[in-house]
């Protein structure tokens, strides 16, 4: 099913805008244009940020069951259109209609964690009397909303990246502006629609679209603006960090994630894991599987079995409930793919499976013999590419699987209790995945990595503390005798 092309507004300070100056939504699966999005300007920027700013102010009172009320809603109208929600993820990305149903599915469930985890932002009481001359002293502390929070979002998660933002944003009291990828901004701006028609307070949040090179500064540097929330490329991440001055900054950043697999694990579930894990959402997925360490004594076996998998995987129509793998979201990334590809087989790498480009679309790839030095082996590739590595041990796969300047997750299959904590208290990263692929996540856990890749945590109750402070309450009482 193709969406119609139209004429989008944007969601400025609760209202939806027009604008002179536009930019296409493209399907990159063919080309199609799917609609015309205003393009922001700066002074867009500074008005949604003022607003917002004034929103929060005038809301500081707006109590928990309200903001429970509205997320609550807000998820109701997502799962009463979520086909819309699934076709509009899938045409103006890359994921199949089936992992855009998948996506929807978890988005209504982030912003519904919200809505629960928004009645457990408590403070703590505090023994002041464990300090002498303190024993007339009472307190606590509670946790309080940090005000604006501005928000940039990445083209491959197109709606559950934004969830995650906006549903904590709400849920602790914020005022929220977002800039979403601009080559898939219609998933953002339907989850707007759906904080809309729940009656979430105008200003509380903002979908603003646009170049990041024209109102992204704006945003960052802006000092209504208490935090940035960004999920996108480590380059990025670094100017924003630059930018953003004396603020609180939340990045979820590249990675390139390792598996570990060893001899006695159940090979053919570590295979099924991995194929999943490096080409689902054509590989564009910040936890997918990009190198594999086996054993020596089960890597032949478990390289046969890797092919054949990924040699069954369905390319093609994004809209057929049969395909696997789509494209890419534009031909100039399935170039540059193939471009890292090229320049490890002149290195060495052999290619088992795939190698091969068609426009948009880059098909499931097994290199082997990839040098460590190879900028493959050290990047995140972002793409439906995976190495495969043969190891000695355990010790040899977690030396080589940290020596990247990334650490997110990581993954390993093995029945031996002793290796997995091994791994556990090992591996450089925010997340080891014990017989699943690096490739597993739920909402509601903590999220984020180590070295380049990130600050700070996501998952819908930490990103609650991020957007919250901490005050200290204490009393001096009178000293009364019976």
């Amino acid at each position: 099913m193709q969406l119609q092309a139209r004429q989008e507004k944007m969601l400025l300070a609760g209202q939806w805008i027009a604008a002179n100056r536009t930019f296409d939504v493209i399907n990159p699966q063919d080309n199609q244009l799917l609609a015309k999005v205003p393009k922001a300007s700066e002074n867009d920027m500074l008005f949604a940020i003022e607003k917002a700013q004034e929103a929060y102010l005038s809301n500081r009172s707006w109590p928990t069951h309200e903001r429970m009320a509205v997320l609550n809603k807000a998820a109701s109208y997502m799962e009463k259109n979520k086909q819309k929600f699934a076709e509009t993820i899938a045409t103006e990305g890359s994921k199949t209609i089936n992992e855009a149903r998948k996506e929807v599915k978890r988005a209504i469930q982030t912003i519904r964690i919200s809505a629960e985890e928004a009645r457990r932002i408590n403070g703590q009481t505090i023994n002041f009397d464990q300090n002498e001359g303190s024993e007339n002293r009472v307190g606590y502390s509670y946790r309080f909303p940090i005000g604006v929070i501005g928000a940039i979002t990445p083209f491959n998660d197109p709606l559950n990246l934004v969830a995650h933002k906006v549903g904590p944003a709400i849920a602790a009291g914020n005022a929220i502006v977002v800039k979403p990828a601009s080559v898939t901004p219609l998933s953002a701006l339907l989850l707007a629609e759906a904080f809309t028609r729940a009656g979430l307070p105008a200003g509380l949040l903002s979908v603003i679209t646009g170049s990041g090179r024209e109102i992204g500064e704006t945003m960052v540097t802006h000092p209504a603006i208490k935090m940035i929330s960004f999920t996108g490329g480590t380059n990025a991440g670094e100017t924003i960090a630059h930018q953003a001055g004396v603020k609180k900054i939340n990045m979820e950043l590249g990675s390139n994630s390792p598996v570990i697999v060893l001899n006695d694990a159940d090979i053919q579930d570590a295979v099924a894991s991995c194929v999943s894990g490096a080409f689902s959402a054509v590989g564009q997925n910040c936890i997918g599987v990009q190198r594999i360490y086996v054993e020596k004594d089960v890597y032949s076996s478990f390289l046969e079995s890797m092919r054949e998998r990924t040699s069954e995987l369905q390319v093609g129509d994004k809209m057929n409930e049969l395909t696997d793998v789509g494209p890419m979201i534009n031909e100039r990334e399935a170039k540059r793919v193939e471009s890292w590809v090229n320049e490890a087989l002149v290195d060495g790498a052999r290619i088992q499976v795939g190698g091969n480009r068609d426009g948009a679309f880059y098909y499931p790839t097994i290199l082997t013999d990839v040098p460590q030095t190879a900028k493959i082996a050290q990047e995140e590739i972002f793409g439906p590419v995976v190495l495969v590595f043969q190891v000695e041990d355990v010790y040899q796969a977690i030396e080589q699987s940290n020596a990247v300047d990334y650490g997110l997750q990581a993954g390993i299959f093995t029945a031996d209790i002793e290796k997995s904590f091994l791994a556990i208290q090992q591996l450089d990263v925010g997340g080891v995945m014990v017989n699943d692929s690096s490739d597993y996540r739920i909402d509601a856990m903590p999220f984020g990595g180590v070295k380049n890749s990130g600050l700070g945590r996501e998952g819908v109750r930490s990103t609650i503390e991020a957007m919250t402070e901490q005050k200290v309450v204490c009393f001096r009482l009178r000293q009364h005798s019976l």
